[in-house]
């Protein structure tokens, strides 16, 4: 099958790219998503070897800072379980979990962020759903020419 890409949204002072960076192998689980159309994705479109951008959002240079890989599909988020989690959700037992996680791998980081005002520059990348106003979705798809776009950016 054909790799999928993604831009993946973390603001830095809850997960950062350096976090993942300090997990044993650069692997971590993707938890405490609460929008349906993101778990939808997370749950039933993304594969093993996908790849997405992470992205650094809500902080003073918002953008994309390097790759990920994804190294686990969709499996249930326990952290919905546990009410002492920040992302805790009574209606979600392991018996009937709603929402969903998957583990990524860091690929790279880049060198220099590709900021936000960057990405809104490059005529190709104008489409990407990340960009629309009023987005607000944490996940989101890459096309293959976006992908590239964005590599060719970075100087990857």
């Amino acid at each position: 099958m054909k790799r999928r890409y993604w831009l993946m949204k973390s603001e830095p002072s809850a997960f950062s790219i350096e976090h993942l960076k300090e997990r044993p192998g650069g692997v971590e689980h993707w938890d405490g998503v609460r929008n349906f159309q993101v778990r939808n994705m997370m749950r039933d479109d993304m594969r093993l070897g996908d790849q997405a951008f992470f992205y650094h959002s809500s902080c003073k240079e918002p953008g994309i800072v390097g790759v990920v890989e994804i190294v686990r599909t969709g499996y249930p988020d326990c952290t919905a379980w546990d009410p002492d989690a920040e992302h805790f959700d009574p209606r979600s037992t392991p018996e009937r979990p709603i929402w969903y996680m998957v583990d990524v791998r860091l690929v790279s980081q880049f060198r220099d962020p590709v900021t936000l005002r960057e990405l809104r520059r490059h005529p190709v990348l104008s489409g990407m759903q990340a960009l629309a106003r009023g987005n607000r979705l944490s996940i989101t798809p890459v096309s293959d020419m976006q992908w590239r776009a964005v590599l060719d950016l970075a100087g990857t």
